[in-house]
């Protein structure tokens, strides 16, 4: 089991289904997904922002595989 699956474990389902009870609790599940994906999101854009332009090796990378991760979601003003 890797991260991903322990995330939507602990969760829960996120897709709606189309009846009120169940998409009352799948919509409380979506803002908790998506609030933890802000914070990760701010997280990595810390990363890239902090590290990417420094002269040591191992941070560098890091920042710069973080900033790599960004603009491949469209985020180049992180």
């Amino acid at each position: 089991m890797d991260v991903y699956d322990v995330v939507v474990k602990l969760v829960g389902p996120i897709e709606p289904v189309g009846e009120t009870n169940a998409d009352n609790s799948r919509f409380s599940n979506i803002e908790e997904m998506t609030e933890l994906v802000d914070r990760l999101v701010k997280d990595i854009a810390d990363v890239a922002r902090f590290n990417k332009d420094r002269g040591e090796y191992s941070m560098k990378r890091a920042g710069q595989h973080a900033h790599h991760f960004l603009l491949s979601l469209g985020m180049e003003d992180y």
